[in-house]
């Protein structure tokens, strides 16, 4: 099956039947004989024309005699893969993409391959540049980038319209592969070099001491660093979070949301294995995901075991020196890797998820002994998830304090009158919000 072929039926599943895109690509290359080349291909594809529908749909609708809703789902996306290719990409000609749209169109008839012809010959007959200026300061950020007009409103009010096109770009860049050297293993420096000696192409991150970026290289999970664990896959936002929680060898740490286990297992490489880690979740089958991987790191000192972090558990009131929390949210901060967020997520969702983090925030603040230190943390960018929930937290707990975090002078970092901060999205770091707490 082509590239092309596979891409349209990828989208088509994610469209039709709310599927993670991501898992999707992942069956599909495991299943499909495809080079590495091409997988760059595919996944640029698809990541892309789910990223860029809203756009993408303006256009067909506005070459189109045919509603949008009327035109076969897999015909749309046939059509929606051609238009991203022509668009946004220049590295395929666009007779090329067209010949293969029409080619595709017609496993389902003649006619479709003659509209589908029809709709990408008027688009290169076009100039390819929409002009979105004239419309009002929503509709017009909503359709130069692609997101729901709700969230753009959402972005406006929380943060003005500068932040909110960084925001937007910054969710809709390709991101980069990061990894997090594991230091019971392995030197930074060394592990640095080795990937350079494998031809990766390599860089320090932007922030973590810890982070490496790869530019260019085979997939990292095939690299022998990866799989004798001297580096873990993580998004540099979310090691961040390690540090804040200041665990020593001393520490009892319990991390309440913890699958796949990315930030417990950080935990105890920066305790050098000495803390006493417990990694709990509610999904009994996540929490194999962490025992595989503190054993690939070779983590001993992680018990995992599975917990309702929004139900009070009695038996863990004032057991720990460490409580992390970070807690299910909207993940508006992580739409450059799961683009499917922007069409999925609703308003609604997002009130309903804050009574959810509410509860897990109170039975964590129980779980803390006094003196010890609780972390919050989401992958969103929504402030009501975010800073308001601290505000409410302390409104009602008076014992507690909020610490100041500071990371230094970095540009997509906001740091909130609060002491809490608030990361950005970029090309190397995804949306987060940190917060941290001290118990009196």
């Amino acid at each position: 099956m082509s590239v092309r072929a596979l891409a349209v039926n990828i989208v088509n599943n994610v469209f039709k039947n709310k599927a993670y895109s991501n898992i999707l690509l992942n069956n599909e290359i495991k299943k499909q004989d495809i080079n590495s080349k091409d997988i760059g291909l595919l996944t640029e594809i698809v990541y892309g024309t789910i990223k860029y529908k809203l756009t993408i749909d303006y256009i067909i609708n506005d070459l189109s005699r045919n509603r949008l809703s009327t035109i076969d789902d897999y015909i749309l996306n046939v059509l929606r893969i051609a238009i991203y290719q022509m668009k946004y990409l220049d590295k395929v000609p666009d007779y090329a993409v067209v010949n293969e749209a029409v080619n595709l169109a017609k496993s389902k008839s003649i006619s479709s391959s003659k509209f589908v012809n029809g709709i990408l010959r008027s688009y290169l007959r076009s100039d390819k540049k929409e002009n979105f200026k004239g419309k009002s300061i929503v509709d017009e950020l909503s359709l130069k980038y692609s997101f729901e007009k709700w969230m753009v409103s959402l972005f406006l009010k929380d943060y003005g319209k500068e932040a909110t096109e960084y925001i937007l770009k910054g969710l809709n860049t390709v991101p980069k592969t990061t990894v997090r050297v594991n230091s019971l293993l392995g030197d930074y420096d060394e592990v640095y070099n080795q990937l350079q000696e494998a031809n990766y192409d390599v860089y320090e991150g932007s922030v973590c001491p810890e982070a490496i970026v790869i530019n260019r290289g085979r997939a990292i999970e095939s690299n022998e660093l990866f799989n004798k664990g001297y580096i873990t896959v993580q998004d540099e936002s979310a090691m961040l979070v390690g540090g804040v929680v200041d665990v020593n060898k001393d520490c009892v740490v319990f991390d309440l949301c913890s699958a796949p286990g990315g930030k417990a297992t950080h935990l105890s490489e920066l305790s050098e294995d000495k803390a006493k880690v417990y990694a709990f979740d509610i999904h009994e089958q996540k929490l194999e995901l962490i025992k595989e991987n503190a054993k690939r790191l070779k983590i001993k000192n992680i018990e995992v075991a599975k917990l309702d972090a929004t139900a009070f558990n009695e038996d863990l009131v004032n057991k720990a020196d460490r409580v992390l929390m970070d807690v299910p949210c909207s993940g508006l901060g992580i739409i450059r890797k799961k683009p499917e967020i922007k069409w999925f997520k609703t308003k609604e969702e997002l009130k309903a998820i804050i009574e959810i983090q509410r509860k897990i925030m109170k039975n964590g603040a129980r779980y803390l002994k006094s003196g010890g230190i609780m972390v919050y943390s989401t992958c969103t960018l929504n402030k009501e998830e975010n800073e308001e929930n601290v505000k409410w937290f302390l409104n009602n707990n008076k014992e507690f304090s909020l610490d100041k975090i500071y990371f230094g002078n970095v540009e997509n970092i906001i740091y909130n009158e609060n002491g809490s901060v608030t990361i950005l999205p970029n090309m190397h770091m995804d949306g987060f919000f940190i917060a941290k707490f001290k118990k009196l």
